[in-house]
């Protein structure tokens, strides 16, 4: 982890910033924060995994009541000071990267994504508020919302409305200087609780007179308890959770259908202008996007350290050719040796596009030149899809193979294993489908500047072939080879959508979701490269050979077994959609 966040998502280029000069950046300072970190996963969270799982939370008196255990959890959380990690420090935050927050949020998620969901909100709120909310909304709610004393939330879906935003019921009726809200929303994560004392929700409502569909569509504020002057809580406003969604996976959050306006109308205020809401609620839908993908990452992480400890320890079969007939334990066999270092090599790539994502997002934000800011923003308006779209995916991948190394004990529940598979599911689904990513990376970022951006990105893939290059070891010359051919096949699928988003958009958004999946396995390939190069330069001087060495190995393994899916991929993209949309509805 700090070996991806130092020598592959250049942590020293977000040292030298002048945003970040009083937080006094060093490999100490990490390294502290990631073993406190850890601590935490470890010690606090990772014991209520399977008790949550088991013990759901339960609604009393339109009350909901969390799992055991989590909210002692949440206040050990946030008296760590845990909440407000890389919150701005005018509200009371500690100001650090994005970056390290990534980090730190890998190993929450790992040890309960149905906890860390919590917190992944608020942090979306927060960004909600911090760009559109009035003076006095920062004033009076950021501070609790960094902190963690207070927890934000996305209300979006309606039952009848799914992704499609723009036919939102709820309604929003000016009343002074606030307004009040009545509808209902459903899925809401972690929409009520008894963590913390108070939920900030953002909602998304209509106006009476605001026009049809997502033009229509404004963002407003509304508190579980009403805010006094002073800051300290007043009347119980009329939001209540009316029921608890019971689903397949992450059991310990608390999902909830929420109901604004049973009586006198849920107060609630305008967030930044009306009828804008559907653009600012993006600010915090795009934060929370990356975060999902960093989830899918991190249950994989986790199903991959339950998979290799059982196949280290369990013993079964022999060798095929050894004639001693020694009994040895199961990744000895190439099979599940396979399937571990698939594993293994796909968290190293996703890590490593997650963290270096984090690193743009922190310098589209601090880097003091505004024409280098808004190359960063381009680069992470491009891979924010990919990330939450590919690591989603490929998490169903590897919770899948963590349960087949483990075989019939995978796929008992009381293992854990099959947990994993279960809670990454959601991850596809929530913060927009994997199709609704692959729309957005066609349509808004590739359309919108007619590649521009992926050139930019393409260009910096053939930096990295030129270093890999000018390096003579059979190693990188072998992930050079890999990266050149793959990097071939994402521009020749990007010049095909290109073309066809001129002449055909149904045929590219009919292949939006291989040529997504096309540029998560490119840039997973890129990011594996940087790894090799890293790796390499500190095997030549002989700093811990064992680690790098490892390192080494799985980026080639990356190289030679996973990238060649991009070929397949690209070849299914110029197919076009000639064939998807043949049948008529009968034939379905």
């Amino acid at each position: 982890m700090q070996f991806i966040i130092e020598a592959v998502a250049d942590f020293d280029v977000l040292a030298q910033l002048d945003a970040f000069k009083d937080q006094e950046l060093n490999a100490e300072l990490l390294a502290a924060v990631l073993d406190e970190a850890a601590k935490l996963a470890d010690e606090v969270l990772a014991p209520l995994n399977q008790i949550s799982d088991k013990q759901h939370p339960r609604m009393e008196h339109q009350a909901v009541i969390t799992s055991p255990g989590f909210a002692d959890a949440y206040h050990l959380f946030v008296d760590g000071g845990w909440n407000s990690l890389n919150g701005p420090v005018e509200f009371g935050g500690q100001g650090l990267p994005e970056l390290i927050s990534f980090a730190a949020h890998e190993m929450w998620n790992s040890s309960s994504v149905s906890f860390a969901l919590c917190p992944l909100l608020t942090a979306g709120a927060v960004e909600a508020l911090k760009h559109h909310g009035s003076a006095e909304l920062q004033q009076r709610y950021l501070p609790k919302l960094i902190s963690g004393e207070w927890t934000g939330t996305m209300n979006l879906t309606e039952a009848q409305a799914g992704s499609d935003l723009s036919v939102v019921r709820t309604k929003a009726v000016p009343e002074g200087d606030y307004y009040r809200l009545y509808g209902q929303k459903v899925y809401i994560t972690w929409g009520d609780h008894d963590v913390a004392e108070n939920v900030i929700h953002l909602v998304l409502a209509r106006t009476p007179d605001a026009p049809e569909g997502v033009k229509g569509i404004s963002l407003f504020l509304v508190p579980k308890y009403l805010v006094n002057d002073d800051g300290s809580l007043g009347a119980r406003n009329d939001v209540y959770s009316q029921s608890l969604e019971h689903k397949l996976g992450i059991h310990g959050s608390p999902t909830c259908v929420m109901q604004f306006g049973d009586g006198d109308g849920a107060v609630g205020y305008l967030v930044g202008t009306e009828n804008k809401g559907l653009a600012h609620m993006f600010t915090m839908m795009n934060e929370a996007r990356l975060k999902v993908g960093l989830q899918g990452l991190a249950v994989s992480e986790r199903a991959y350290q339950m998979a290799r400890d059982y196949a280290l320890t369990r013993v079964q079969g022999r060798r095929i050719g050894d004639r001693s007939g020694e009994r040895v334990v199961i990744a000895e066999h190439p099979d599940v040796r396979r399937m571990l270092l698939t594993m293994k090599s796909l968290n190293q790539a996703m890590r490593g596009l997650c963290y270096s994502t984090a690193r743009d997002l922190d310098l589209s934000r601090h880097q003091p030149h505004p024409t280098e800011r808004e190359r960063y923003q381009r680069r992470l308006d491009l891979l924010t899809p990919v990330v939450k779209g590919w690591c989603t995916e490929l998490s169903n991948e590897t919770t899948s193979l963590g349960i087949q190394i483990q075989g019939g004990m995978g796929y008992i529940e009381e293992t854990g294993a099959a947990q994993y598979y279960r809670d990454a599911r959601i991850l596809t689904l929530y913060e927009g489908t994997t199709g609704i990513q692959a729309n957005d990376l066609v349509l808004r970022k590739l359309g919108a500047d007619n590649g521009a951006a992926m050139q930019a990105l393409l260009d910096d893939l053939q930096d990295c072939e030129q270093q890999l290059m000018s390096r003579n070891t059979p190693d990188l010359q072998l992930i050079h080879n890999a990266l050149v051919e793959a990097g071939a096949t994402l521009t020749e699928a990007t010049d095909w959508m290109l073309r066809h988003l001129d002449t055909d958009v149904e045929a590219a958004l009919g292949q939006a979701f291989n040529y997504l999946m096309l540029t998560g396995y490119v840039c997973g390939g890129w990011q594996m490269a940087q790894v090799a190069l890293a790796a390499q330069q500190r095997l030549d001087r002989q700093d811990d050979p064992e680690y790098h060495q490892t390192q080494l190995v799985l980026a080639r393994f990356y190289a030679e077994q996973i990238l060649p899916r991009s070929r397949a991929l690209m070849r299914a993209v110029l197919q076009g959609n000639a064939q998807m949309m043949t049948l008529s509805h009968q034939q379905l």
